[in-house]
């Protein structure tokens, strides 16, 4: 498999040798990943389940807060991702949604949109080409670069090279700030365009920002959202958004003190629907565009801005690119007629200025939504966590408009001093920097739900779905290791997903479902009830159910039966209360601490054997839910003792700081952990490293064995194994799992045989790279104080994902023949272990604040 070696990588990271032009200066910035404008993929990784999504590999950093939905821009410079329905996905260009310029010298003139040219939808040949009359930017080739796109989430750039005489260059960016639970959450984007004139003749530039009225669009149409099997055995439900949609829509002008623009509205239900609200396109006045060099259009007044409240994208385009092409003028104009069905409305808005030689502009361009509501099950809705400062009328959009016009060079200083300590910390590769930022865009584009506040939420409910092809929020073992994220940035959003779970433990749901697994195993239909009382839920319900109330949506597997959630869900908990920033917070601990008791005791009783260790019961029960594990396993076992541990720590720590008695509690779970310490190493040590399990004498070696151990040593309870015997194990696993399998190119195999071959060559999961567990390991090679092994098996994680056309979707596995499962998964931002563990928890700042 061709892949960039890291030293290519951390070239491709920098743009070197990739500068904008003969003489041109423009370079990537530090620890960022970068590719040339519209450069196709040779060799992208593909989907391995054909019914698994695959959108292909022209993927930018999201743009747009957590929960508030966001938008996408690609490297071509194509608007083509729409997560603005609350955990629902839909992918595609719209091509008058786009910046263009246009650029004069007085003899010579040239106008492009900035983007490369739109495919014709295939499925409608009649409808010919999309906007005909455009004139588009040219793409990047092997032989000549015709721009970069870089990002540093939350910060993105992308730079025009050789085709314009003026350098262009544009930075993005939302205020995704840590610890900051109100800006963090906002529906709105910052575009900073610079424009600098390097030749001896003034330039006149235009530039024009066009966009469709979408409102009503991004809400589900098929009221059953009825469920279906994959071909993995893995449920789905049918979304049909109301793309096209246009019955009610108009566009206005709006002018208020430094803002003029343009209001994209819908006709609003009441109460207000899901999807319905206003878009704002805004610039800041006139007067404040003006500066050294610059002059209004022809050298007369202050730059000039132009308003087209109405065209019709449905076209040729030439309306407003005729025009546009010619003088850089747009027709000004404030039509606000309501549309009709099939009658589809665009507003474009431009600024036209003339830049002496050597002089240079800074234009910020906003956009801003306001679409309140998400809904759920029939009747089922709640409202986005913006809201609570910008109230939920859908009416908005331009408030936040004028804040974002206001402030946003303030939110930029906040995000470089967030950055800064990492971007510092050169002993780390600078890929693996990079990736530590831009691994954070699923906070943003997974699907994710950020709800307002109430009494018992003050911050509100927050979710991110496992991923896009498992559609549920919050799987609690994948959590385990992509939560590090959420815990050093955003604590009190961690803090919610973990009570959100204390709720749904005690909770019962008997209605009877069929379980995936067993139709995939051709073994008929088995079914088993939704949610046991006592059990710990695998996730928090999906989108299109009740998420946060009707949790356990997966039938992939009977979550009741699960060994390791019980364990993952009272060490998160611990984690939290520990290592959070912000300090230790006893009424989070007391919140958890019951649900913790009752999650223990009912995962004890799978002890079949009265060993102390809970068993596996030969269907799939954990994590790697297509891996038959049977009696006491060493993942399942590692983890029970560790969650004892915490536990019982958790138990002290409320009775000596809080006075409540859990003396009970902790001579019950110290007897557990005398016995199940007593019997792990003589059930699972075969002399070099742990066995998979005690029963099916399964011969390999599971990369991830001692999760349990690490988590102990990273939360200084006592170790779950004795140190030589950790050590042992992870020589085991570099050389047969990392080493062994594709020369360690791509990462560690979740299991092979002590030499490094398949036990079964058409293995699923045994045979993957999960980017998220290598993540961890790497994480706990790292605290075992082998650096060299951990940044080796996270490099080769990095280097995949980014050079193979998976940025901003990082899927749960990768394969030996360039294959992916499941895209935008939320384990891979485990990555932020291994900040946590190679720095000593350095705090991000910010992170601690109250919110």
């Amino acid at each position: 498999m061709a892949r960039f070696g890291l030293s290519a990588l951390r070239s491709l990271l920098r743009g070197q040798g990739s500068g904008r032009s003969a003489g041109s200066s423009w370079q990537a910035p530090a620890a960022s990943w970068s590719r040339p404008f519209g450069l196709g993929w040779e060799r992208p990784y593909t989907v391995r389940y054909a019914s698994n999504l695959d959108d292909g590999p022209n993927h930018g950093a999201p743009l747009g807060g957590f929960g508030a939905g966001c938008i996408g821009r690609g490297p071509d410079g194509s608007f083509n991702l729409w997560h603005l329905d609350g955990g629902e996905h839909w992918f595609g260009t719209l091509p008058d949604c786009q910046f263009a310029l246009f650029e004069s010298d007085g003899e010579h003139s040239r106008a492009h949109a900035l983007a490369v040219k739109p495919e014709r939808d295939a499925s409608r040949p009649e409808a010919g080409e999309p906007l005909g009359a455009w004139s588009w930017y040219p793409a990047s080739s092997a032989e000549q670069r015709t721009g970069t796109y870089a990002a540093r989430y939350p910060l993105t750039w992308t730079s025009y090279e050789g085709v314009f005489d003026a350098d262009v260059a544009c930075e993005a960016f939302s205020p995704i700030l840590p610890g900051d639970y109100q800006r963090s959450s906002y529906p709105v984007v910052v575009f900073r365009w610079s424009l600098t004139n390097p030749t001896d003749q003034p330039l006149d530039l235009s530039l024009l920002l066009s966009w469709r009225n979408t409102t009503g669009w991004f809400t589900n149409t098929d009221a059953s959202a009825a469920v279906h099997f994959r071909d993995d055995g893995s449920p789905e439900h049918n979304y049909l958004p109301a793309v096209g949609r246009s019955a009610g829509q108009r566009n206005r002008w709006i002018d208020q003190p430094g803002l003029r623009g343009v209001l994209l509205e819908g006709e609003l239900s009441s109460p207000i629907g899901e999807g319905e609200g206003q878009w704002c396109l805004a610039l800041p006045e006139g007067t404040e565009l003006a500066g050294a060099g610059v002059s209004g259009p022809l050298g007369v007044g202050a730059p000039q801005i132009q308003r087209c409240s109405r065209w019709n994208p449905a076209g040729t385009g030439a309306e407003l690119w005729e025009p546009f092409a010619r003088d850089g003028s747009i027709p000004d104009s404030n039509n606000d007629r309501r549309s009709g069905d099939a009658d589809p409305a665009s507003a474009a808005l431009a600024v036209r200025l003339r830049l002496a030689p050597g002089a240079s502009v800074e234009i910020p361009v906003v956009i801003a939504w306001d679409l309140p509501v998400t809904a759920f099950a029939s009747g089922v809705r709640d409202l986005r966590r913006y809201t609570d400062f910008y109230g939920a009328g859908g009416d908005n959009a331009a408030a936040i408009a004028a804040e974002a016009l206001r402030d946003w060079r303030d939110w930029r200083t906040q995000i470089d001093a967030w950055q800064q300590p990492v971007l510092e910390r050169t002993d780390i590769p600078e890929p693996l920097r990079m990736a530590l930022f831009n691994e954070l865009y699923d906070l943003a584009s997974g699907g994710s739900l950020w709800s307002a506040a109430s009494p018992s939420d003050p911050v509100g409910r927050f979710g991110v779905l496992e991923c896009l092809d498992y559609a549920w929020y919050e799987s609690l073992d994948v959590r385990l290791y992509g939560s590090f994220a959420l815990l050093q940035l955003w604590p009190e959003l961690d803090k919610a997903v973990l009570r959100s779970f204390a709720r749904t433990i005690p909770a019962a749901d008997p209605t009877p479902r069929p379980i995936g697994w067993y139709f995939t195993q051709g073994k008929g239909r088995v079914e088993a009830a939704r949610k046991v009382a006592g059990a710990t839920p695998h996730d928090l319900g999906a989108p299109n159910e009740r998420p946060w109330d009707a949790s356990n949506y997966t039938a992939y597997q009977d979550c009741n039966l699960w060994k390791d959630l019980a364990s993952d869900y009272v060490l998160q908990v611990w984690r939290t209360f520990k290592l959070a920033p912000g300090g230790e917070d006893l009424r989070f601990l007391a919140d958890c601490w019951p649900a913790a008791v009752q999650a223990l005791r009912y995962l004890k009783t799978f002890d079949a054997n009265g060993d102390g260790l809970p068993d596996n019961g030969g269907a799939p029960d954990q994590t790697f839910d297509d891996w038959p594990l049977k009696g006491v396993s060493a993942y399942c076992g590692a983890l029970w003792i560790a969650a004892l541990e915490a536990a019982l720590a958790m138990a002290q720590q409320l009775q000596l700081a809080m006075g409540l008695d859990t003396s009970s509690e902790q001579r019950e779970f110290s007897g557990w952990l005398e016995q199940s310490r007593a019997n792990f190493d003589r059930l699972l040590w075969n002399g070099e490293y742990y066995n998979i399990d005690a029963e099916s004498g399964t011969p390999v070696v599971m990369a991830d064995q001692l999760c349990g151990d690490f988590y102990a040593r990273l939360l200084g309870l006592p170790p779950v194994v004795a140190g030589e015997r950790a050590q042992s194990s992870l020589k085991a696993v570099k050389e047969a799992c990392f080493e062994g399998f594709q020369g360690g190119q791509l990462g560690v195999a979740n299991g092979l045989r002590r030499d490094g071959t398949p036990l079964d060559p058409n293995g699923t999961h045994p045979l993957e790279v999960w980017t998220g567990i290598n993540f961890g390991l790497a994480s706990y090679y790292r605290l075992m104080g082998d650096t060299s092994t951990a940044f080796a098996i996270t490099g080769a994680v990095v280097e995949q994902v980014y050079a193979g056309g998976l940025q901003f979707r990082t899927p749960e596995a990768i394969t030996g023949v360039n294959t992916f499962r499941a895209c935008h998964y939320l384990r891979a931002m485990a990555i932020w272990g291994l900040w946590a563990t190679h720095t000593g928890w350095q705090p991000i700042p910010g992170a601690e604040r109250e919110a």
